[in-house]
């Protein structure tokens, strides 16, 4: 069982907010406040049970108890883990190439997962695996990790407005343009369930913008940044126009 306990201590600012009101002020997130709202501990004030239409008073003692099950179906196992950075409510990891950072079929044991299972267990914590972020088996770069359900809300509430910006450097064949922009919708090849291509027809909307860095040995270093998080986005738009 995680246990996570956080404490909010209202000021004449909140005073007359219901409890509900004043979460979702602080980033908690609908489907969070439910989750509180339901637990016989999840929300006191003085010891009491708080409810969440309750109008908060200057000088009262919010306290929120999140507790949630570890994720047992994750295998620890001792692989390499550089870590960027980390405190009680994040962890940053520089994710290597060829490391998924989910377990699925024919990776089981061998993921960023398991291996931030692994670390957990050797300090004696539990973890629930929240991936903030999505990067494919061969892409390396940051993965946010939050160690909790309300980082987890923040961070995803960061996300939905674009406040967490994610740039990419690739390598790509022949000399791409100096800059531009990247409009094609995005959708399975047909026959398979894992390649991507562009499709007017039915796929979904993606666009990525693109800056030239450098050219060399006819390979360009570009820097893109995404509106979208399509599956393969930068490889299938580089594909279509044409490295």
């Amino acid at each position: 069982m995680i246990k996570k306990t956080l404490q909010y201590k209202i000021t004449e600012k909140d005073q007359g907010k219901t409890v509900e009101q004043f979460l979702r002020s602080k980033g908690y997130s609908h489907r969070l406040v439910v989750k509180l709202r339901n637990s016989p501990t999840g929300l006191t004030i003085g010891g009491e049970l708080a409810f969440t239409i309750h109008r908060l008073q200057a000088g009262e003692i919010l306290i929120a108890t999140l507790e949630e099950e570890n994720s047992q179906n994750i295998v620890p196992v001792e692989l390499p883990l550089n870590i960027v950075y980390e405190d009680e409510d994040i962890l940053v990891v520089n994710k290597d190439a060829g490391v998924p950072i989910h377990p699925s079929q024919g990776h089981f044991d061998h993921t960023l997962a398991n291996a931030v299972a692994w670390y957990y267990q050797s300090k004696g914590q539990t973890l629930v695996y929240r991936a903030i972020n999505r990067l494919d088996r061969d892409t390396t770069g940051l993965l946010i990790i939050a160690k909790h359900m309300y980082s987890a809300s923040l961070l995803s509430n960061m996300v939905a407005r674009r406040e967490i910006h994610r740039e990419y450097l690739a390598a790509a064949t022949g000399l791409v343009e100096e800059s531009g922009m990247i409009e094609a919708p995005i959708g399975r090849a047909n026959g398979s369930t894992i390649e991507r291509c562009v499709d007017f027809a039915h796929g979904d909307y993606a666009c990525t913008h693109f800056h030239r860095l450098a050219y060399q040995n006819g390979y360009s270093l570009v820097s893109l940044k995404l509106e979208t998080g399509r599956t393969h986005q930068i490889r299938v738009h580089m594909k279509y126009i044409g490295h």
